[in-house]
């Protein structure tokens, strides 16, 4: 009997496999951050793309599909926070004559991609060229920015990538690849790593956001904790339960703050690896003195990928300082409780020993009233025992039995206290 999740699991090393692609080709790359609603309505939207060309719907289940269009083919992926959208667009052999080049996009439906779901969070133009087709001074001087230009060989010296990561009229940046002898395989593999450099990117950078604005309320907060530890060092016992209220009060603002940040910190550090691990995929080494990529990154991604780090390391730094000042709090208030305790209890000792010497004092009394009481019984014993000629008078044999019986009083008395104490 087969396990539930082989079939599934097995087809996960296959998933989201690389296109084979052929140059010249144009390609556009739209990312789209989406909720859980947009994320449905994506793939609303892909299955009637799909039924507008009579052809099927993706699967419910699919998390990406491929399709074509005849004029351009689509690649449509779902991941856990964003929806990604590429399209395919063969070139003639000098897309580069006219001052603005072709690109996948020029033959999309505008009115169904002016309704993709979500938020554009990265787009990108990128042209997959054959390597003699065009110089590269004249890529630069058409399409890219000299200013912030970054270029580099990829897959070991068989292809060129010229981009300079800026954000054009159009909205998108730009990426020329000039692919030698690579294989169709190789290059879908090539294109598709860049791609997502790109999108690992951009997704990694949500976090910066959140880390500027958590630096704000960290610094607050680790201010007011070093004011309540100061306090606590001066503090009376009249003021304690302020000082814990205010540090309750601390402590779920930051742990408030750390479980609305951690998952967004957590998933950037997971992107920013993703970037590390595309981009020594792709091979690049340094193409005439230019910048690389990973250069580019590690000089411009640094500082981002710091600070969320930072803001999440001073997360964890500042609800530890929280928790140990509460316990030293909650443990001198304790102690202090304890110490009440006991002073309760003495004062509860005393008075029973004050009880117990006044029970001393009383017990003479006792054993006086109780040898009245039987004496008195024994007198009359004796006044009916008369008429059965008993020969003492009632008088005489009450006096007799008084030190008897105070005597056996008070030691059942003493050997009742004996017994009582020894339990």
């Amino acid at each position: 009997m087969q396990h539930p999740l082989r079939i599934g699991l097995h087809n996960e090393i296959h998933a989201r496999p690389p296109e084979s692609m052929t140059v010249p080709l144009a390609i556009s790359h739209v990312v789209m951050v989406c909720d859980a609603e947009q994320r449905r309505q994506s793939r609303e939207h892909m299955a009637r793309l799909a039924s507008d060309n009579h052809l099927p719907a993706p699967d419910a289940g699919s998390t990406h599909t491929r399709v074509d269009l005849g004029l351009f083919r689509l690649r449509w992926e779902l991941h856990t926070e964003f929806v990604s959208w590429t399209f395919l667009r063969p070139l003639k052999v000098d897309p580069f004559g006219e001052r603005d080049p072709e690109t996948a996009m020029d033959v999309v439906p505008r009115e169904w991609m002016a309704a993709l779901p979500g938020q554009s969070l990265a787009s990108l133009h990128l042209w997959a060229l054959p390597a003699a087709s065009t110089e590269p001074e004249q890529l630069v001087a058409q399409v890219l920015s000299d200013e912030t230009l970054v270029a580099s060989t990829l897959a070991d010296g068989f292809a060129e990538v010229y981009t300079d990561f800026k954000i054009h009229a159009d909205g998108f940046s730009r990426m020329v690849l000039l692919a030698g002898s690579l294989s169709p395989r190789r290059l879908g593999r090539l294109v598709q790593g860049l791609l997502e450099i790109e999108t690992y990117r951009m997704a990694a950078l949500l976090g910066l956001p959140a880390a500027r604005e958590a630096s704000a309320v960290l610094a607050s907060a680790e201010m007011e904790l070093a004011e309540l530890a100061q306090s606590i060092r001066s503090a009376t016992r009249e003021d304690e339960p302020l000082l814990l209220d205010r540090l309750t009060r601390l402590a779920g603002q930051v742990e408030s703050q750390h479980a609305a940040t951690h998952s967004r910190f957590s998933a950037s550090a997971a992107y920013f690896d993703l970037v590390d691990k595309r981009i020594g995929d792709i091979a690049e080494s340094r193409l005439g003195g230019m910048q690389t990529i990973r250069e580019f990154m590690d000089r411009r991604l640094t500082p981002a990928r710091s600070t969320c780090e930072w803001s999440s390391r001073r997360q964890d730094a500042l609800s530890q300082r929280v928790s140990r000042i509460s316990n030293l709090l909650r443990t001198r208030v304790e102690i202090e409780q304890q110490q009440s305790s006991q002073a309760l209890l003495a004062a509860m000792n005393d008075r029973q020993g004050v009880q117990l010497k006044m029970q001393s004092t009383v017990e003479g009394l006792s054993v006086a009233a109780i040898t009245y009481y039987i004496v008195g019984l024994v007198s009359y014993l004796a006044k009916g025992a008369q008429h059965l000629g008993w020969p003492w008078s009632p008088e005489i044999t009450a006096a007799l039995t008084i030190p008897v019986v105070a005597g056996t009083v008070w030691w059942s008395l003493r050997r009742l206290h004996a017994s009582v104490f020894k339990a």
